[in-house]
């Protein structure tokens, strides 16, 4: 059963005796209750007797007795406000009125809750406040007033500018002009005169010109300010600066100040159980508007009003397009209509699933704030005003803030259609099910497992080329591009920058080009074909009446892409290398030398760690782009050559998984199979990446 604590405490655990002196006897003898101290049944008659006269207990009375002068208090502020505003009218801004009533209340509270510091920690915060507007609202309205005072001075100065004076102001500050260039002048010929002599070096004469150079500028700043129109504009500017940023700084730190008591001084409830949170289940915002968080629960009556006019309306089939909402999902339009598409009954059902999930998560955040609050609250801490919760959003809240959009945009743009694929793989999506298709559970991924079915069949033939072809191209595109940089970095060889340029280029060539033109050379009667062919013959490896052509030969197929792939893939891994290798200080190779280390030692011991170090998670990307590399395989033969009686009607020798899939869904209507195979290579992709990942030194060391 919960009961009152003895104590109260602030937000960082600070305790605090209670003021209110029947909450601190009922604490006591509810303590001594839970504790078994003295005899039970006394001390339970006691509190009962204790409760029954609570309006009697002598501190409700004074406490009863407070709030009612305090009702007359306010009331009578009330009208020394309106009249106050009367006798002053018309002789104050907006600005300065408003802050003159502010320090009218502050003195007027300072006076009233003086007497009550010790009754109540409401009314010492109370005291305290007024205690500081008054101390520094004096301050800032003396300020205010003295700007505006200067600003209407500074304004009826600038009427009285006469052009003359001005054209004046001008002409000599034309003449100082001139004066300044022909010392500047002046000045760079010496310096000139000195270069020649040898006296200073290039870099020394461009510094001093430069020091020259601005010494001419700050001083003919310093002269413009001798214009009147300009020094009547600039003082101007600086008194409304003051008026509107000095201002809102003053008030800032006024409230700075009042909260940092806020914070130090605790509240007393007359509850021990959090009540306002269970009426937020039903409509956020009500338990923030409870807690006399105005604002807050503006903020989550607008996202109530998204929760019943939209989320859940859409979630149950209202505003559908076709579909029915979460219903819809389940059923995927068996049974409706000819023009309804399962398709779209189950993207539908998606977005309302996700919808649902926001609805969740708005009442669990909801509930969650105001039980924090309301706990915090009994335990004694004070709630933050608006000026501190501002001040917190703004700081320590703004990442999530700025992630809310990026949120939003991550479900419906990549999670939606990631679900949908997911959800997919367990449907009958075929050439004869595209309008309408029903669940079928894991059938699909049976099919893949057991390589069964017109799509199953190849799948493990294909993986395995895929896995050979990632490995490989790889590994042999890491290799030339580091060797590539290990040569170039060399101090004996010439022209650097025209080797790096060169080699960069099939990196910095559109890919596809460069596949299309060896496409077309390694065709029947393309000259790379030709010449291979030549060179077979002069080897003996073939006959004088055979011909072979690449693209019809399933191996010559599969090395060109590999070979293909290792050149394009090495022009961004010699860049990677030659960023790291020209990073490695010399003192490494120096010392190394002076040890006695070969330039095998080198590589192996400083070299390819420190390369690694740096590149290791890019080059574990390289591994996962390959391995979905479809431009490669769909442009340079399609896939092919085609077998059959080995992969079907539906990949051939060179289809990559990638490419396969592509086949499957676009130009075969094998969605769900497809889909499926997309889950299970992700999966797989992503445990390769993280173990890459994880067993990399950059990230065990947490530099990435």
């Amino acid at each position: 059963m919960a009961r009152y604590n003895v104590y109260l405490y602030d937000e960082i655990g600070n305790e605090y005796e209670r003021k209110n002196l029947y909450l601190k006897e009922v604490a006591i003898l509810e303590e001594k209750i839970q504790e078994g101290s003295g005899n039970a049944e006394s001390l339970k008659e006691t509190l009962k007797t204790l409760k029954a006269g609570k309006k009697n207990h002598p501190y409700i009375k004074k406490l009863n007795d407070y709030h009612t002068e305090e009702k007359a208090f306010k009331a009578s502020l009330r009208e020394k406000v309106t009249s106050y505003k009367k006798r002053v009218n018309g002789k104050y801004s907006r600005k300065v009125l408003k802050l003159q009533v502010d320090l009218l209340r502050s003195k007027e509270a300072l006076a009233f809750y003086k007497n009550y510091v010790s009754l109540d920690y409401d009314a010492e915060l109370k005291y305290e406040e007024a205690r500081i507007m008054v101390d520094q609202l004096a301050e800032i309205v003396e300020t205010m007033i003295q700007n505006e005072n200067r600003l209407k001075e500074a304004l009826a100065d600038g009427k009285k500018i006469k052009d003359s004076d001005e054209a004046k102001a001008k002409q000599e500050f034309n003449d100082f002009k001139a004066d300044q260039q022909r010392l500047y002048d002046e000045g760079c010929k010496a310096l000139v005169e000195k270069r020649n002599k040898g006296l200073i070096s290039k870099k020394a004469l461009n510094n001093e010109k430069g020091e020259l150079k601005k010494k001419m500028d700050e001083a003919l700043t310093v002269k413009s300010y001798d214009s009147p129109k300009k020094s009547n504009k600039e003082l101007i500017g600086n008194i409304k600066y003051q008026l509107s940023k000095g201002l809102k700084r003053d008030l800032n730190v006024m409230h700075s100040n009042i909260s940092d008591y806020r914070r130090k001084t605790p509240v007393e409830l007359n509850k021990k159980t959090p009540i306002h949170a269970y009426f937020t289940w039903m409509l956020p915002g009500v338990g923030q508007l409870l807690n006399k968080q105005y604002i807050k629960s503006l903020f989550f009556f607008v996202l109530s009003a998204f929760m019943y006019f939209a989320a859940i309306p859409y979630a149950l089939g209202f505003g559908n397009y076709q579909g029915q909402g979460i219903a819809g999902l389940v059923t995927l339009a068996e049974g409706g209509r000819k023009i309804d598409r399962s398709l779209i009954f189950m993207i539908e059902g998606i977005m309302a699933l996700f919808l649902v999930m926001f609805v969740v998560a708005i009442v669990v955040i909801s509930f969650k704030d105001v039980l924090s609050i309301e706990k915090k609250r009994i335990k004694g801490t004070r709630q933050r005003n608006w000026f501190e919760t501002w001040a917190n959003v703004t700081e320590e809240g703004f990442p999530y803030m700025v992630s809310m959009p990026a949120l939003v945009a991550v479900v419906f743009i990549v999670l939606v259609p990631i679900t949908t694929a997911i959800l997919l793989s367990f449907t009958n999506l075929d050439p004869d099910h595209q309008n309408k298709f029903q669940w079928i559970g894991i059938d699909n991924y049976r099919m893949i497992a057991l390589g069964e079915g017109v799509a199953g069949g190849p799948f493990w033939q294909i993986l395995g080329w895929t896995l050979t072809w990632t490995l490989v191209a790889t590994t042999l595109a890491i290799t030339i591009g580091f060797m590539l940089a290990l040569i170039v970095n060399n101090e004996r060889v010439y022209l650097k920058p025209l080797w790096r340029s060169v080699f960069i280029l099939p990196w910095a060539v559109p890919a596809f080009i460069t596949i299309m033109f060896f496409s077309i050379m390694f065709s029947q009667n393309g000259i790379l074909t030709t010449h291979l062919n030549t060179l077979l013959h002069s080897l003996n490896l073939i006959g004088v009446d055979e011909w072979l052509v690449v693209k019809n030969d399933p191996f010559w197929s599969r090395v060109t892409l590999i070979g293909l792939q290792g050149w394009l893939g090495s022009a961004y891994v010699f860049l990677l290398s030659t960023g790291v290798l020209q990073a490695i200080p010399a003192d490494l190779y120096e010392a190394a030398q002076i040890d006695g280390a070969t330039a095998w030692q080198k590589l192996r011991r400083i070299t390819l760690p420190i390369v690694l170090f740096q590149t290791a998670p890019l080059l574990v990307g390289q591994y996962t782009f390959n391995f979905n590399n479809f431009s490669i395989i769909y442009l340079f033969n399609g896939g092919g050559p085609f077998n059959p009686t080995k992969y079907g009607n539906l990949a051939g020798s060179t289809d990559l998984l990638i490419s396969y899939i592509y086949k499957l869904t676009m130009e075969n209507d094998y969605q769900a199979i497809g889909a499926a195979i997309t889950i299970v290579i992700s999966i797989g992709l992503m445990l390769f990446a993280f173990i890459g990942f994880k067993n990399s030194k950059a990230f065990k060391e947490e530099k990435l």
